[in-house]
């Protein structure tokens, strides 16, 4: 039996005859990376391994989009604001999609701005990454003080957990009856979990922390609580980049944890990295799901993270990890040398990880494109049967 979830769901896509085939049309900002376009892309490859044929507009080319099929047809639209929103809207007055869905804040707001220019009707799934992408241009903070607008424009709009769905309706005013809750579907390879809780105990104390190193994912709070890990044969290792690798450098340097502490950079395949970890840690001060509290529970990983919304659903209120309060460096060394001294069994780690898979996660975005095609269908129907009527 395969044990990766996204090569199950993509046989049993490939055996559905009697279906026919959808155009869709996804679009997302410039492929790296991010979270959110590393789950467009596996979304984007499970339907069109299901027949369908699905056609993913880009702002730029670049990495983190490699593994897309080839039965996935990329659109390069521009990173220039108008003519991206041109070219989006000549994509669907001209292909003529069944349905159009965008992911992040930005290119919702331009999908809904092209989708007016076409006036082609097609539905819209506007889906929502975080809770401060408002904070991050003019076109992020459209999608959120423009709810109003785009309850109208939309037929549903996704959040990638609970905790984003009420901050979204709540704060934001989204439509309680069109907003959904898919979590992002993520690829594992359970072959790579640790084995039993004595694998764990026999790795050397490695934490692995995994992000873009910037403000809202915390590395900094992480450095200044490992400084505080009264463990001299610990090693910390960040992978990622981003806009606060030197500070970070400068910081390790002042607590003179030059040794002990190493910055990788960013790496499309972090397996070894997991496989190596006696630990991983998240120490976001914002965040709408954790793709990396996911990867290191199907690695069978003890987990310490903040108590910020996404990570915190995912590990069940504690239940499956350690939860420390945002920016508490204290509690958070504290919870690290817990997690060192008895990182415990994988067993019921790995399973809930399960439920995150690619095949779930896919199967609801399935669904819901299925849902919002036969809703368009029907009204169709309907306005023909008047017409004659």
């Amino acid at each position: 039996m395969d044990c990766n979830p996204l090569i199950r769901f993509m046989r049993f896509g490939r055996s559905m005859s009697d279906r026919r085939p959808l155009e869709i049309l996804m679009t997302t900002r410039a492929p790296g990376d991010g979270g959110a376009e590393r789950v467009w892309a596996t979304i984007a490859r499970g339907l069109a391994a299901r027949g369908d044929r699905v056609t993913l507009a880009v702002d730029r080319a670049g990495r983190g989009f490699a593994a897309t099929d080839a039965d996935v047809a990329v659109e390069v639209i521009g990173e220039h604001f108008g003519a991206g929103i041109l070219h989006l809207a000549r994509l669907l007055r001209h292909g003529r999609p069944q349905i159009a869905l965008a992911a992040t804040s930005g290119s919702c707001s331009k999908l809904a701005i092209a989708a007016l220019l076409a006036r082609s009707g097609t539905p819209l799934v506007l889906s929502y990454h975080g809770f401060e992408e408002y904070k991050t241009g003019k076109l992020a903070a459209a999608a959120y003080w423009g709810m109003p607008v785009l309850n109208r424009l939309s037929s549903r709009i996704v959040a990638v957990s609970d905790a984003l769905k009420d901050e979204l309706v709540g704060r934001w005013g989204a439509a309680p009856a069109k907003t959904r809750r898919i979590y992002n579907p993520v690829e594992m390879d359970f072959a790579g979990a640790a084995a039993g809780a004595g694998d764990l105990a026999t790795r050397r104390p490695a934490i692995l922390a995994v992000g873009r190193l910037s403000r809202e994912k915390g590395m900094d709070d992480l450095v200044r609580a490992f400084a505080r890990v009264a463990r001299p044969d610990a090693h910390l290792t960040l992978l990622g980049d981003g806009p606060d690798r030197a500070a970070l450098t400068a910081l390790i340097g002042e607590l003179g944890l030059g040794g002990r502490v190493e910055i990788v950079g960013w790496h499309e395949d972090p397996t070894a990295y997991y496989r190596a970890a006696r630990l991983v840690v998240v120490p976001s001060r914002t965040e709408a799901f954790g793709m990396v509290v996911v990867e290191a529970l199907a690695h069978g990983l003890p987990i310490v993270s903040t108590t910020c919304g996404g990570p915190a659903e995912i590990l069940a209120g504690g239940r499956f990890g350690q939860l420390v309060g945002i920016g508490d460096v204290a509690a958070m060394a504290a919870a690290i040398e817990t997690a060192l001294d008895r990182p415990g069994d994988p067993a019921e780690r790995i399973r809930r990880a399960e439920a995150f898979s690619a095949e779930i996660g896919i199967a609801g975005w399935s669904a819901l494109i299925d849902e919002v095609v036969a809703e368009r269908a029907e009204r169709a129907a309907r306005r023909l049967a008047a017409a004659r009527g």
